[in-house]
């Protein structure tokens, strides 16, 4: 069995946390609590509540006090699926998952996983096949290639797709050996700027700006994680792009919601604008996708000293695979993960996608440690997060004892975890959702806003 506190020192240690803060930090239970043998709930638990040590931190700085953090592995191993305790009015939202996405057998009896959630993306896959749209058209068409040239034609056409590898072939993939040589995560200074101390408020992020450009799942839950521990978060979207409904309300908890087309120009000058207002900027373009617009860390470290640029991207900055599009699943299944959970079976993922939340509460971490750096002795920040980073650093933190199949594992369904939950009044109903996982002793985490549709604020930070 493997100490989640271990864990969480080390985390706390790449963070470059300050050796002389004394906030305690509770975590219970153990492992396993999910239908696999990858340490989830032990992941979870020292991750989350490292933000919580990190707001904690922040609140020290700002006031003097200190706080004890407490966060239970089975709490934390339901926050890597919240998406599956979320109910609106009562009912559970859609299947998340496209009829077309899924796992597909190639011509050379390798298995493909195509991810077809958006719109354009199972056009393109169709596209691509040349075949009719519908599943078992399109699983006749991957049948007639190999695996390794299918992904690499998709690849090229800009869709989303993986093949299924174990986990020696990914070791000896060049993305595979690109992304070994980067840290969990970075924290790096890109600007010299005066310091920003905190000043008064009563939680930890009090007064903290941030601005949420991301979509689906990992950078959506950084943003609500710094709107739980008091930060002003605004989701920004573009009304063309397409999203997933039930995400957008899990992962709207605690923020306003504007929209603004990046490809006007008076909408681009608005975000400029705004983010002269903000301590945080929170993107997952993919690296240098929107260097065009004048949105680089650099650009904006100069536009506004002292921004906090927080970035996520799949694979990773570095690397031949550093600008392919991916999302969690993809990157289990190159990865080797998928693989081993498949244990000569079908294709299968974990019972979470643990790469998103891990990586989402990662940013949230970063942002906070950075904010802290600026109060102290300023500077501008940038923080880079990666799905296969995190999938890198979760594979090294071993497996359970034992098969968890001979383990008897606890109730983790939505009628069991009733004392996780919270309810609110929102436009779209009322909502039961996972609250806050990670309790602080003085400063209890929350959400100040209900979950909103997408635009549905204007574009500006209230007074």
């Amino acid at each position: 069995m493997i100490d989640p506190t271990i864990v969480l020192d080390n985390l706390l240690t790449l963070a470059g946390r300050d050796p002389n803060a004394i906030n305690e930090v509770v975590i219970e239970g153990h492992d396993p609590l999910l239908p696999t043998n990858y340490r989830l709930g032990t992941a979870g638990a020292a991750v989350i509540a490292a933000t919580g040590v990190a707001a904690a931190d922040l609140w020290t700085l700002r006031t003097g006090q200190t706080q004890t953090v407490t966060i239970s592995l089975r709490a934390a191993a339901a926050a890597l699926r919240s998406h599956l305790y979320l109910r609106v009015d009562g009912e559970p939202p859609r299947n998340l998952w496209d009829p077309v996405s899924g796992f597909y057998q190639t011509s050379d009896g390798r298995w493909i996983q195509l991810h077809c959630n958006f719109p354009h993306h199972r056009a393109g896959v169709v596209n691509l096949l040349g075949c009719e749209d519908s599943r078992e058209d399109v699983a006749t068409a991957v049948a007639g290639w190999s695996g390794q040239a299918l992904e690499d034609a998709l690849a090229e056409a800009q869709m989303c797709a993986g093949l299924v590898r174990r986990r020696q072939e990914w070791q000896a993939h060049p993305q595979a050996e690109a992304v070994a040589q980067l840290p969990l995560f970075e924290i790096i200074k890109i600007g010299d700027s005066d310091p920003e101390p905190l000043g008064p408020g009563d939680r930890p992020l009090s007064n903290i700006r941030v601005l949420d450009l991301t979509r689906v799942i990992a950078g959506p839950v950084g943003g609500r994680t710094l709107a739980e521990y008091g930060a002003e978060v605004m989701r920004i979207g573009g009304p063309h792009l397409p999203t997933i409904p039930p995400l957008v309300i899990d992962t709207g908890h605690g923020k306003r919601s504007a929209a603004l087309d990046l490809r006007t120009a008076d909408d681009l000058a608005q975000l400029h604008r705004l983010i002269q207002q903000s301590d945080i900027f929170l993107q997952s373009y993919r690296p240098g996708a929107l260097a065009g617009r004048g949105l680089s860390p650099e650009a904006l470290a100069q536009r506004r000293p002292g921004l906090i640029y927080v970035t996520l991207s799949a694979y990773s900055h570095h690397g031949p695979w550093r600008g392919r599009r991916g999302f969690d699943s993809l990157v289990q299944s190159v990865s080797g993960i998928v693989d081993e959970e498949s244990a000569g079976g079908p294709p299968q993922h974990l019972p979470a996608q643990a790469l998103d939340y891990l990586s989402g509460y990662l940013l949230a971490l970063g942002a906070m440690v950075a904010l802290a750096r600026r109060a102290r002795s300023g500077g501008s920040y940038l923080v880079r997060v990666s799905l296969a980073q995190t999938g890198h650093w979760l594979h090294h933190l071993g497996r359970i004892t034992g098969d968890w199949h001979d383990q008897v594992l606890p109730d983790m369904s939505f009628d069991s975890v009733q004392d996780l939950l919270g309810t609110s009044e929102t436009p779209f109903g009322t909502l039961r959702y996972l609250a806050p996982v990670v309790q602080l002793s003085e400063t209890p985490a929350r959400w100040d806003h209900p979950a909103v549709p997408l635009g549905w604020h204007e574009p500006v930070f209230p007074e």
